[in-house]
């Protein structure tokens, strides 16, 4: 069936096409016209804005069910229709650090959904294999060191299902990493001790991506630059942010948005989508919604509360980038950091006919599935 998209402005991930008709068939976009062809039905979007559906490599829970928790089909379900009632239409569903035999589960649990729904593109391992003094949230009691038999068997097992996997390198031996390197799996670096040439060596390895920058990491002083420092001093390197005013003061994030310039990217590390859960307990996390953000009984952070909507709305606002920068953000930049962007995160021929819609206020967001 040919669909035409008419009267929007489109997000391209390049640049805004006004005034073009968008084609779509068989749900994959087509091209631009001019007019509508006569056979096509058409979809009026009355003067709003339409991107590349937005794309969160870091998602946690949906409305109800925290993943690393429920490890089932209907926790990803809840987790993939609730990112697509805020504009998302990309997950890559998060595993905390886990015992060997959850990993496990999680992988079949995802590679038999991600059969059935192809908005989901894999899963992020995230954990356990860091750096216990950085942990966060993570249980202390699952973080360990990984032997090589228990590496080798997760990669043999998930490789073609994890997209990300998080990790400290420092908790690594030089073979088990390079072992990782070759599997074809996003590396990324966080919940991580180390310092500014450390983190530069492992940059130069070819890890291009760190793990919500400015959280779980070394932070960047002027005689120890930390993993943040290298971050910001190294232009291969993606830089994710958790953009809610708390994972990171929003200063914090006009910094590295200076520094980061297109390899700065939106995630939503979100505990729960929507802020209906109103309490989350489980063995060590422990949570409230307290004025907008999850938090533990001390006050602390235990994931963010906000959906990548939520996320390019703040871009635009406090980052004071245009609308078209924000939606990068969360579209073409991140499909770029984790080796995508040949299939999605764009409005091109042959691309995926997964799109956002959304008003000029940027109050209201509909994902669009063709």
């Amino acid at each position: 069936m040919l669909t035409a998209v008419i009267n929007a402005a489109i997000f391209t991930g390049d640049n805004i096409v006004y005034d073009k008709v968008l084609l779509i068939e068989n749900g994959k976009i087509t091209d631009f016209a001019d007019q509508a062809p006569a056979n096509a039905t058409i979809y009026d979007a009355e003067g709003k804005n339409i991107a590349p559906a937005f794309i969160d490599i870091q998602p946690n829970g949906g409305y109800d069910l925290y993943f690393s928790k429920e490890v089932s089909e209907a926790a990803l379900e809840d987790m993939y229709q609730a990112s697509l009632d805020y504009g998302t239409g990309f997950i890559v569903p998060t595993l905390i650090s886990s015992d060997f035999e959850t990993i496990l589960k999680a992988i079949e649990v995802v590679r038999r959904f991600k059969q059935k729904q192809p908005g989901i593109l894999g899963m992020h391992l995230e954990g356990p294999f860091i750096n216990v003094e950085k942990r966060g949230a993570h249980p202390a009691h699952i973080i360990r060191k990984p032997t090589d038999e228990e590496l080798f068997t997760i990669i043999k097992t998930g490789s073609d299902v994890i997209k990300i996997i998080t990790i400290a390198p420092e908790c690594f031996t030089e073979r088990q990493l390079q072992l990782l390197l070759d599997s074809g799996i996003n590396v990324s670096i966080g919940h991580s001790n180390i310092n500014y040439d450390q983190s530069q060596y492992y940059f130069s390895k070819g890890i291009t991506l760190v793990t919500h920058l400015y959280n779980a990491m070394t932070q960047m002083g002027h005689r120890e630059c930390g993993l943040v420092g290298a971050t910001f001093d190294n232009n291969n390197v993606y830089a994710p942010l958790i953009l809610d005013g708390g994972h990171c003061h929003y200063a914090a994030a006009r910094v590295a948005y200076r520094q980061k310039g297109d390899k700065l990217i939106l995630l939503s590390d979100a505990a729960f989508l929507g802020r209906k859960k109103q309490q989350f307990h489980w063995e060590n996390l422990s949570i409230t919604l307290t004025d907008g953000f999850y938090r533990d009984g001390n006050g602390n952070l235990g994931g963010a509360a906000i959906s990548m909507a939520d996320a390019v709305k703040n871009a635009a606002e406090y980052l004071q980038v245009p609308v078209q920068e924000a939606v990068e953000m969360a579209t073409s930049r991140v499909a770029k950091a984790i080796k995508m962007d040949d299939c999605m995160g764009y409005i091109k021929p042959g691309y995926a006919a997964r799109l956002v819609m959304f008003d000029n206020s940027m109050e209201q967001f509909k994902t669009l599935i063709f």
